[in-house]
């Protein structure tokens, strides 16, 4: 008795192999195939093209909320004092700081004063929201203290300001010279309250990697801040960086017990949690439309796979009387559009990667070839269009890409498999 041979035997790749590669004279690759297969190269590298960007956008915006802001914010309740104004200082904030810093998971506590002033330079003037702190607790925010982005001495920050780029270029200040803060909030007399004015030199000018940080922030050593503010003895609030700010679950309850009775807390997710969520919400909504993309291109591999089919009509009666079963057939055909998934879909993976990985000098081409302006940090946040490559982002892709590949193909591929091949040789 003959034996029945595995399926996908090496004869049916010989058989496909011989498909694919006839010209088109002969009745192989009709033109479809190669619309399908340009089809999928280009709807697996726009899916993983946009995956690779929308990775890069999240972990760039997350990483400058937390290399240059807090994690956790501590407060206090406001209070109403005797002339009906409510106050929301802190007079023991060294002893909650203290407390808040024995927190397991906590690497940062620093006490803060916050007010928004005028600043102005020789006709200049910007509104900003100035940050006391102690000059220890400024070297340790890490999109501020970086020396690769910076200009002046961060040492020398107690003796004078540190200045967003963004101000010190709106105020066209660099380091030496000298600014005015003026804040309507100043010295109390009988005729009112005057406006303080203070004069600072410009010692440090950081970028933080976001534009609206630094186009409105400046940071005053914390002595100087209270006495500009009128913060003697108290703090405005504590701000609080811990080792894993994806995951402050696990010290919220520990942080709201160390606030005390009067205490409240306030994280990075609060304040950015619905950008984030509008985010996941874009990303989900993109990945359908590019799924979508990605099926029409692999449905032509139906219509190209259906040409070939009917091309080789004469050689599926032949097959079939040999011997062949409607199995073997079936297979033939589904390697053949198998085949175009495939080469596709790897196509596909490698232009999407080198554009994830050689994104900068893309971006830089594309924005010299329009004239400038592509990207604007005022409207986007950051500096420049990020990508971040991840395995699971390209398994993701290809599982997509391969899985759409072989469903559509095994219709063809069935309808060659059960032609008549008194049918087929009929007219032949």
């Amino acid at each position: 008795m003959a034996r029945t041979p595995p399926p996908f035997a090496g004869f049916e790749w010989m058989i496909a192999w011989r498909y694919l590669r006839a010209r088109r004279s002969e009745g192989g690759v009709s033109v479809m195939t190669w619309i399908s297969l340009i089809g999928i190269t280009l709807a697996v590298f726009a899916l993983i093209a946009t995956l690779s960007v929308r990775s890069g956008f999240r972990a760039e915006f997350v990483d400058t909320i937390l290399g240059a802001n807090a994690h956790v914010t501590i407060y206090a309740l406001g209070s109403v004092t005797e002339n009906g104004q409510m106050d929301r200082t802190m007079t023991d904030f060294d002893a909650i700081a203290a407390q808040a810093a024995t927190v397991p998971g906590v690497t940062r506590v620093a006490p803060l004063i916050r007010g928004q002033v005028m600043a102005a330079h020789q006709g200049r003037n910007a509104g900003v929201e100035v940050f006391g702190v102690a000059p220890e607790n400024l070297r340790s925010l890490p999109r501020i203290a970086d020396p690769a982005t910076s200009r002046g001495d961060i040492a020398r920050f107690d003796e004078g300001i540190a200045l967003g780029s963004g101000v010190a270029r709106e105020l066209g200040v660099g380091i030496g010279d000298r600014i005015r803060l003026i804040s309507p909030d100043g010295v109390k007399t009988a005729f009112g309250t005057s406006p303080r004015v203070n004069a600072y030199e410009v010692t440090y000018i950081f970028t933080s990697g976001r534009y609206d940080i630094d186009r409105t922030r400046a940071y005053l050593p914390f002595s100087d801040a209270q006495t500009f503010f009128n913060r003697e003895g108290v703090a405005d609030e504590i701000e609080v960086m811990v080792q894993e700010p994806e995951r402050l679950e696990t010290v919220r309850m520990d942080l709201l017990k160390a606030a005390g009775e009067r205490g409240q807390i306030w994280t990075w997710q609060d304040a950015s949690g619905g950008f984030l969520r509008a985010l996941e919400v874009e990303d989900n909504v993109m990945f359908i439309i590019l799924s979508i993309l990605v099926l029409i291109a692999a449905m032509n591999i139906v219509s190209g796979l259906i040409m070939l089919v009917k091309n080789k009509g004469r050689d599926i009666g032949i097959l079939r009387t040999m011997g062949l079963s409607e199995g073997s057939i079936l297979r033939v055909f589904f390697i053949c559009g198998a085949f175009t998934g495939i080469i596709g879909t790897a196509a596909g993976v490698i232009l999407g990667s080198l554009f994830a990985i050689y994104i900068d000098p893309i971006f830089s081409f594309v924005n010299v070839s329009m004239g400038g302006g592509v990207w604007d940090p005022s409207i986007r946040g950051i500096y420049a269009l990020p990508a971040e490559l991840h395995l699971r982002d390209v398994l993701s892709a290809v599982a997509l890409s391969l899985s759409l590949s072989f469903v559509v193909t095994i219709f063809p591929a069935r309808r060659a498999a059960r032609m008549n091949p008194v049918e087929a040789l009929r007219y032949e």
